[in-house]
C-alpha cells in the first residue's frame, strides 16, 4: 500500500468512524411528554421574609386546575395582546402575562390553522408565564403587596398593541398604590414600568423582582448538541443550566427549594431557552441584580428570578423600577439588534452555538448575509459551500498537484515493489527517498478532508439549532431544510400509493431521497478521479464509502446534504481541472469500467 492511499483512507476512515459513532451513540430521542401534577398549580415563587433575598412558599389559585389550557384562561379577566407578530393576552389576576402566540411560526409546515403557543396560563396545562411584583423586607408586609391572587384593575388602555400600552392599578387599602405599565415592541420585547406610591407617614423599603416560572418539565427534543433550560449571561459570562439539572442545585430552606443565585454587578439577563423559542428577563442595562434559578420540588416548578436592588419609598413620594421581557423567538437579527441597540449584553449567545462557537458563528453570519440577497436558504447554502471552498482553494490547490504528482510517481512505484517484494521496509525507505527526490508531500491529499470534518459539525450545528433554517424551502420538494428529504426510493420518490417508513422507525435510515442520492453519487464520481488501489481490500473500501456514507446521511436536515452535494460537485471540478493544467488526464470512463472489472473479480 503506498502512502498516498495510506493517508486518504485513514483520512476519509477518521471522517467516517466520526460520523458513525456520533450517529450511533448520540440519535435524537424521542420527546417525552412531562408528567405534571396538576393539583396544586403554582402561581409565583416570590421574594418575601426577612430579607428581600430569600423566597417563601408560593400561593396557589383556588379550585381545581383547568383541563385544558382554553378553559383555563377563561377562569380570568383578561387585557388582549395583538401586534402583527404575536396575540394573546394577560392576566389581571396577578397581572401576569401568561398566554401569547407567535404568529408568524406555525407548528407543521405549511398548516397556518395552528400557530406555535410560548406562554401559556397558570391552573392549566403546561403552565408557562411572567410576572413582577415587589418583595418587602419585613415579613408582616407580605399581605400589603401585590400577589399571585391580586385582582388588579384596567386604569388606562384596552389592547396591548405597538401603539397603546396598558397601565394595571392596586390599591392595598393601606395608604400604598401600585401601578404597572406594559408596552410592547414590533418583534418580542415587552417593556414593564412598576412603581409604588407610598400615601403613608413612614419609609417602606421593597426589592422589586420579574419571575419566569413553567410548571412541569417541559417536553424537550433531549439531543446532546442542544441546551434546552436556563440561560443566563451575567457580567460577560454565559451560563446554561439544564432542566435536569435544577433539582440538584443547592437546597435553601428559605427559599423553599433549590436554589443557585448570581450577584449580577452591571449587566445581564436570565430566561428559560427551548429549541427555537426563549423566555428572558432583562433588567435595564448597567443595573446590578441577583439572578437566580430555582426549582420547587413540592410543586414541581421550574423558575427564574429577576432580583433588582431593594429601593426605599419615602413618605409622600413614588418610585419606579424600569425592565423588559424577551418573549419570542431567537431571530438572529432581531435579538442582535436588541443587543446592540438596547445595550443587551451577549443577547446572541442565547442561541446555543456549541464548543465550535469560533466556527458555528461566522458560518451562520454569511449564510444569513447570502440569505438576504438571494432570499433562498438552499442557495445561500450553495453559495456559502463556494466562499468556503474559495478560501481553502490555496490548500486545495497544493493537494491536487500533489496526488497528480502521485499519480506521476505511479510507474517508479511499480518498479520498487518489484524490486522489494515483500520487504516492507526497504519499500518504505523506497518510497520516502523518492517522494523527497520529486519534492512530493504524500499527507497533502489529507488535508482538504481533514479540514471538512469540523466545516461540517458546525454546518449542522447551524442549520440544526438557528430558527432561520426552520421550515425554509429550497426547489420543488424540499420545503424544509431543517427536516431530511422527503422524497425516498422505497415508493420511487412516490410514484408507488404506499407510504414509507416514518421518523420513529428503524427503517427509515433505508428511505434514502434524492439527493442522499445525489450526494452519494457526486461522491462516487469523485473518487473515480483517481484509479482504484490495486490492493483489493482498498479497492473494497472505497467502493463501499459512497454508498455508506448516503445511508447514514439520508436521516440527516437535507440543508446539510445540500451543502455536501455541493461540496461535493465543486470538488470534482476543482481536482479535474488542477489535474488536466499539471498534464494527467484523468481516465474517470475507464476508472468506472475498472472499477466494474475488479468487484466481478473479488466476486470470483
Amino acid at each position: 500500500m503506498d502512502e498516498q492511499n495510506k493517508n486518504l483512507i485513514l483520512a476519509t476512515g477518521l471522517s467516517m468512524l466520526v460520523i458513525l459513532a456520533w450517529f450511533y451513540f448520540f440519535p435524537p430521542e424521542e420527546p417525552v411528554q412531562p408528567t405534571q401534577d396538576t393539583s396544586s398549580q403554582t402561581i409565583d415563587g416570590v421574594p418575601t421574609a426577612q430579607s428581600a433575598e430569600s423566597t417563601a412558599a408560593a400561593p396557589s389559585l383556588d379550585g381545581k386546575p383547568a383541563d385544558t389550557r382554553s378553559a383555563a384562561l377563561s377562569k380570568t379577566k383578561r387585557i388582549e395582546i395583538k401586534t402583527s407578530r404575536v396575540e394573546g393576552s394577560l392576566s389581571l389576576l396577578g397581572g401576569r402575562i401568561d398566554d401569547l402566540r407567535l404568529l408568524d411560526y406555525n407548528v407543521k409546515l405549511n398548516d397556518p390553522s395552528i400557530k406555535e403557543t410560548l406562554l401559556s396560563p397558570a391552573g392549566g396545562p403546561n403552565a408557562y408565564y411572567a410576572t413582577y411584583g415587589w418583595a418587602p423586607t419585613d415579613a408582616a408586609d407580605f399581605k400589603f403587596m401585590p400577589s399571585a391572587t391580586t385582582p388588579w384593575e384596567l386604569e388606562s388602555g384596552n389592547t396591548l398593541t405597538i401603539a397603546t400600552p396598558v397601565t394595571l392599578r392596586w390599591d392595598n387599602g393601606q395608604g400604598m398604590v401600585f401601578r404597572r405599565i406594559i408596552s410592547i415592541d414590533k418583534n418580542f420585547l415587552f417593556s414593564i414600568t412598576q412603581s409604588v406610591e407610598n400615601k403613608t407617614s413612614n419609609d417602606i423599603r421593597l426589592q422589586p423582582y420579574g419571575i419566569v416560572a413553567r410548571v412541569g418539565e417541559p417536553e424537550t427534543i433531549g439531543f446532546y448538541i442542544l441546551h434546552e433550560g436556563v440561560v443566563r449571561a451575567s457580567d460577560g459570562e454565559i451560563q446554561e443550566i439544564d432542566y435536569d439539572d435544577m433539582p440538584g442545585q443547592a437546597a435553601d430552606p428559605s427559599e423553599g427549594g433549590n436554589v443557585d443565585k448570581i450577584k449580577v454587578e452591571q449587566n445581564g439577563w436570565i430566561g428559560f431557552t427551548d429549541k427555537y423559542w426563549m423566555t428572558a428577563l432583562i433588567p435595564t442595562p448597567g443595573t446590578g441584580f441577583t439572578s437566580v434559578s430555582k426549582y420547587t420540588g413540592a410543586t414541581d416548578t421550574y423558575q427564574t428570578d429577576m432580583r433588582m436592588p431593594t429601593m426605599t419609598i419615602g413618605a409622600g413620594t413614588k418610585v419606579e423600577a424600569k425592565s423588559t421581557l424577551f418573549a419570542g423567538a431567537k431571530e438572529w437579527d432581531v435579538i442582535k439588534r436588541y443587543q446592540d441597540e438596547i445595550g443587551v449584553q451577549q443577547f446572541v449567545d442565547s442561541i446555543d452555538w456549541g464548543w465550535f462557537f469560533f466556527l458555528t458563528k461566522p458560518i451562520f453570519i454569511v449564510l444569513h448575509w447570502l440569505n438576504l440577497h438571494i432570499n433562498n436558504m438552499g442557495w445561500s447554502i450553495i453559495g456559502l459551500t463556494l466562499i468556503i471552498k474559495a478560501i481553502l482553494f490555496p490548500l486545495a490547490y497544493k493537494s491536487y498537484v500533489s496526488m497528480a504528482r502521485m499519480k506521476e510517481l505511479q510507474p517508479e512505484m511499480e518498479k520498487l515493489k518489484e524490486k522489494h517484494g515483500e520487504d516492507r521496509q526497504a519499500m518504505q525507505q523506497g518510497m520516502m527517498k523518492l517522494y523527497k527526490e520529486k519534492k512530493v508531500n504524500p499527507a497533502a491529499g489529507c488535508l482538504p478532508i481533514l479540514l471538512q470534518i469540523p466545516i461540517f459539525f458546525s454546518l449542522y450545528k447551524v442549520i440544526f439549532v438557528t430558527i432561520e433554517l426552520r421550515h425554509a424551502p429550497f426547489i420543488w420538494w424540499l420545503t424544509d431544510l431543517s427536516a431530511p428529504d422527503p422524497t425516498s426510493f422505497l415508493n420511487l420518490f412516490g410514484l408507488f400509493p404506499w407510504a414509507t417508513p416514518g421518523p420513529e422507525s428503524f427503517f427509515t435510515i433505508f428511505s434514502i431521497g434524492v439527493f442522499p442520492i445525489l450526494m452519494g453519487v457526486t461522491m462516487w464520481m469523485q473518487q473515480k478521479l483517481n484509479p482504484a488501489p490495486t490492493d483489493k481490500t482498498q479497492a473494497q473500501i472505497f467502493a463501499w464509502m459512497p454508498w455508506v456514507f448516503m445511508f447514514m446521511l439520508g436521516t440527516f436536515a437535507s440543508g446539510l446534504v445540500v451543502y455536501w452535494v455541493a461540496n461535493n460537485t465543486i470538488t470534482f471540478i476543482q481536482q479535474y481541472t488542477i489535474m488536466r493544467s499539471q498534464g494527467v488526464k484523468p481516465d474517470i470512463f475507464g476508472n468506472i469500467m475498472g472499477s466494474f472489472k475488479r468487484t466481478k473479480a473479488v466476486e470470483k
